[in-house]
């Protein structure tokens, strides 16, 4: 009998969601970074066992949004609501329980299983987790509640073991090869992205795009070109640095994490562009592919 599924992974910003979904995934297909809101687009990754198939979604964190990106960023969450057979809703120990409690009404209501998983909890302390575990079970009678670190990969044994109960009786949806439904190119922008996260503070990082605009593959390496599309030439002046030191050093790091990613040379080359209106622009958003 064989068992195939969908598993949205929702939540709050910087709960863990991407470093749990890695986790389980065993690849690293979404960014992390300390910041809130780097994810960005829903990213698949498709897990498959001897008698089972189970396709990830990596979400957005849930957000009120205040320009159009962000909007669109709330939207992958809600279609991932709709898509799911099963729903990981992941909190953590340090964020207060009821945070944007629309979504956990929303929650209460779905028909699909839903499994709470409180992460962090090597942060945290013994009693504290069990007032969570009892709060999320009292808030959410139908869910089942697991308590993890997904930096430490603890607890992961259980959630697999839940999802894989909960998945429906059905064929596979991808050949077993499939990794997941992006591209290269998608992979190379979030890379540079990351970076850019990772590099420069304040409102940078909320401000900047990244745009692959070639990537050949060669027989010894990729020749990729990319594009960091500001909002303001302030901000490019300091995306570039002093003598275009930073941004050398966001291409250099790029690079070497796209080699191991890649498995093969990557010769990087990175421009910075002023679009000041890419964030609220339907046509833009579009353009970069979001609005899907």
């Amino acid at each position: 009998m064989f068992r195939s599924g969908f598993v949205s992974i929702i939540g709050n910003p910087n709960v863990g969601k991407s470093t749990l979904s890695n986790a389980i995934l065993g690849e690293k297909l979404s960014i992390v970074t300390a910041k809130a809101q780097t994810t960005r687009h829903r990213i698949m990754g498709i897990v498959n066992g001897e008698d089972y198939q189970i396709v990830f979604s990596d979400t957005p964190g849930i957000l009120k949004p205040v320009y159009r990106l962000q909007q669109d960023m709330l939207d992958c969450v809600d279609g991932a609501i709709g898509d799911a057979d099963i729903i990981l809703y992941v909190t953590d120990t340090v964020e207060t329980p009821d945070k944007n409690a629309e979504y956990i009404e929303k929650l209460s209501r779905v028909t699909c299983p839903v499994i709470v998983a409180v992460n962090k909890i090597d942060i945290s302390d013994q009693n504290k987790v069990m007032e969570l575990m009892a709060f999320w079970q009292k808030t959410l009678p139908a869910a089942r509640v697991i308590p993890i670190s997904a930096q430490e990969r603890f607890g992961l044994e259980s959630i697999m073991d839940e999802i894989i109960s909960k998945l429906p009786v059905c064929p596979p949806w991808y050949d077993r090869d499939t990794f997941t439904d992006r591209n290269l190119r998608f992979f190379a922008a979030e890379i540079v992205r990351e970076k850019i996260f990772l590099n420069y503070g304040e409102e940078i990082p909320y401000c900047c795009q990244v745009v692959v605009e070639t990537f050949k593959e060669g027989a010894e390496r990729y020749d990729i070109s990319a594009v960091i599309y500001v909002m303001r030439e302030s901000q490019k002046g300091i995306i570039i640095g002093k003598g275009g030191s930073a941004l050398k050093k966001t291409g250099t790091q790029a690079r070497i994490e796209m080699e191991d990613f890649f498995q093969k040379k990557v010769f990087l080359s990175l421009y910075v562009k002023v679009d000041p209106d890419w964030r609220e622009s339907k046509k833009e958003l579009r353009k970069f592919g979001y609005e899907e």
